[in-house]
């Protein structure tokens, strides 16, 4: 082969290996940054169906309409309910045990997370314990939380950071101990001190397994904030929704049961634009905008 030819194929292969890389990634990019009209279709049509199913079943008889009313009929009274101070105030008082049971709960796992994480002997030491308290049910404290606080909203409270906790100290550990031994020993070498090295080793290290813990113990704390409201009787939409249940207002409950899901979605989206906002420079959430 000659020269001439051999610089040819590298001409050749040189700006079609450029193209085939360099771009893809930027493409990719600008699709990531906005949705595909296909996805949105199929999920409007999801929820069209979903809705359209729910409408026909109790007109068809298939379900006592006293029992599930039509989708239409709950969207109205969701719609009523809207325009009424009670329903905002029952949701503030749901969100507010929401955020105050989440923000302890992230505090006392961190702080814990991290000194337990950090001590092998600490570690094995608390690992029964751990094991022993974390597959017991919230739901199983609500007898002791009424006795200890009533219905006020430190019973919500309660049953909100116990389960929250685990969902936010387990990542923890498994973060800290994902630690890289190589860094660890590299900070000493460079004389950082145990708060340096805390701060730019593990900490980084441990972050996305924490902003992971954090989410999924906010849709726990939603969940544990609705049902003490809707079993202990503590302010909230849970105890609207038992008085509505009470009340034989079957569209009022399903359009507050509605009004819940609709928190829960809005609390997801929230937490994960948090995560995505936190961990920028990390390879999970690069790797979503270039792939």
């Amino acid at each position: 082969m000659t020269h001439s030819s051999m610089r040819l194929d590298q001409g050749s292969a040189g700006p079609a290996g450029a193209t085939s890389a360099a771009p893809a990634p930027a493409g990719a990019r600008q699709r990531s940054g906005r949705k595909w009209p296909g996805t949105q279709l199929l999920a409007v049509a999801g929820i069209l169906g979903f809705l359209l199913t729910w409408e026909m079943i109790p007109r068809l008889g298939l379900v006592d309409a006293r029992f599930l009313p039509p989708a239409s009929e709950v969207i109205a009274a969701l719609a009523v309910d809207l325009q009424l101070l009670g329903f905002w105030a029952a949701a503030g008082e749901t969100l507010l045990a929401w955020c105050l049971g989440l923000a302890s709960a992230v505090v006392l796992a961190v702080l814990a997370g991290f000194v337990v994480g950090s001590s092998q002997l600490l570690r094995r030491f608390t690992n029964s314990t751990v094991e022993f308290l974390r597959p017991i049910p919230s739901v199983a404290l609500i007898p002791l939380a009424v006795l200890l606080f009533g219905v006020k909203i430190q019973s919500s409270l309660m049953l909100i950071v116990y389960a929250s906790f685990w969902q936010v100290f387990i990542q923890v550990l498994y973060g800290v101990a994902d630690v890289d031994n190589v860094a660890m020993q590299t900070a000493r070498s460079y004389g950082l001190g145990t708060a340096a090295r805390v701060r730019h080793v593990v900490f980084p290290t441990a972050l996305p397994y924490l902003m992971t813990g954090v989410r999924l113990a906010a849709s726990v704390a939603l969940i544990l904030a609705i049902t003490a409201e809707l079993i202990i009787g503590s302010p909230g939409l849970g105890r609207e929704i038992a008085l509505a249940q009470s009340g034989g207002a079957t569209s009022g409950m399903y359009a507050l049961i509605l009004a819940t899901g609709l928190i829960g979605v809005l609390i997801n989206l929230l937490m994960r634009f948090i995560e995505r906002k936190t961990l920028s420079w990390h390879s999970s959430i690069r790797s979503e905008v270039i792939v």
